[in-house]
């Protein structure tokens, strides 16, 4: 049976800071730290409304994060700059190494997935954009549960949608959170680690392995497959 690997999209295959160049047009220095509070807050506000099961799709969490990052910030965008930013995330780019890492996955007959809290529409938008979606076998969405990323019930909906087991399926993503999700679930994950100073969670559960991006995470799972 072929290895089944599970890509999480934002974060991990696609850069969500990919609306700095928009941003800092509009806000000049802050551009960064502002994107940072997006960011945070839009899993923060997924992780939550994952937990009361008051479910809204992960484009209104990403929605009400910018209206936090605007309020933490003191920054007073208009409707239409919010619009813009909201615009600007639905295509956002691919990492630099995502094509040539997926494209040598393929060569090696891995199934490829990708695995996201986006709704499919938005996922499947985004990865063609980025000129990647010809690679996967498809979008597997978390929409479809109506809750969100790491519940283990979407792990779960993964393995049956893609008829993998968790022995046979790894999960990868740049987001720790995602990685002890699929762990917990009985599943194998590969971390990737896109900056020195990334920190995973000190916990009971720890990655299977860990690249520095896709190229190089062709190499590690052959160490150990």
């Amino acid at each position: 049976m072929a290895t089944t690997l599970a890509f999480d999209v934002y974060g991990t295959l696609i850069n969500t800071h990919g609306v700095l160049t928009l941003l800092e047009d509009m806000i000049g220095d802050n551009a960064q730290n502002f994107s940072n509070t997006w960011r945070e807050k839009q899993l923060e506000y997924s992780f939550r409304r994952g937990l009361m099961q008051n479910y809204i799709p992960f484009s209104l969490c990403t929605k009400h994060a910018l209206d936090y990052a605007c309020l933490a910030h003191k920054t007073q965008l208009s409707d239409d700059q919010k619009q813009q930013l909201l615009e600007q995330y639905k295509i956002l780019p691919a990492f630099d190494d995502v094509k040539k890492g997926l494209e040598q996955l393929k060569a090696q007959n891995y199934r490829l997935f990708a695995f996201s809290n986006g709704a499919a529409d938005a996922v499947n938008k985004l990865l063609e954009t980025a000129g990647i979606s010809e690679l996967f076998e498809r979008v597997v969405s978390a929409d479809d549960m109506k809750t969100f990323k790491p519940n283990p019930g979407v792990y779960s909906h993964f393995l049956r949608e893609t008829n993998s087991t968790g022995a046979n399926t790894w999960l990868i993503s740049s987001n720790p959170f995602d990685i002890t999700g699929a762990i917990s679930h009985g599943m194998r994950g590969a971390w990737i680690k896109r900056s020195e100073d990334s920190i995973f969670d000190p916990w009971e559960i720890q990655p299977t392995t860990i690249a520095t991006d896709l190229v190089d995470l062709e190499n590690k799972l052959e160490e150990i497959n």
